[in-house]
């Protein structure tokens, strides 16, 4: 499996704000934080201090594990993406066979994933389900409420 991820320039440009924002703006935040309540004395029983330090590490970890993800990030050039067959970056209109229901999801990065915005992981069981289908083929996805038979309707940008 590769060890790249592919986002939208918006996904990434996203993650990246994020990062220095979190190096800039969360790292002075902390540092005000541990020098308030290292000015309230003894050290050794200073809970506000604990939980600064306790912050600090968290945002240290997470600054760490974004720098590892933007380094392995491709940004795709969506003039380039087959519509042909679900695949990354591809907005596809789903029926539901059993309800007649449809629905349009985007497949995007874990990162970018948002149910609310129709943008689904395409690390998930549904968008994995999806992969490689073409319009007019269907598709039977494992669900935690059991199996969904859907058709591909539309595939698009």
């Amino acid at each position: 499996m590769s060890k790249y991820q592919y986002y939208t320039q918006e996904g990434y440009d996203k993650l990246k704000n994020k990062l220095q924002d979190m190096k800039t703006k969360g790292r002075q935040d902390i540092a005000r934080q541990i020098a308030e309540a290292r000015d309230k004395g003894d050290l050794s029983e200073n809970a506000e201090y604990d939980a600064a330090k306790d912050a600090q590490g968290l945002m240290e970890t997470e600054i760490s594990k974004l720098e590892n993800l933007l380094a392995n990030a491709r940004v795709i050039d969506e003039s380039a993406i087959d519509n042909s067959k679900v695949s990354l970056m591809n907005k596809v209109t789903i029926k539901n066979k059993k309800n007649g229901a449809q629905m349009i999801y985007t497949l995007v990065a874990e990162e970018e994933a948002n149910l609310k915005e129709g943008k689904i992981s395409i690390n998930s069981p549904f968008a994995k389900g999806l992969l490689g289908k073409a319009v007019g083929e269907s598709a039977e996805i494992q669900t935690p409420g059991g199996i969904v038979e859907v058709d591909i309707v539309e595939i698009g940008m």
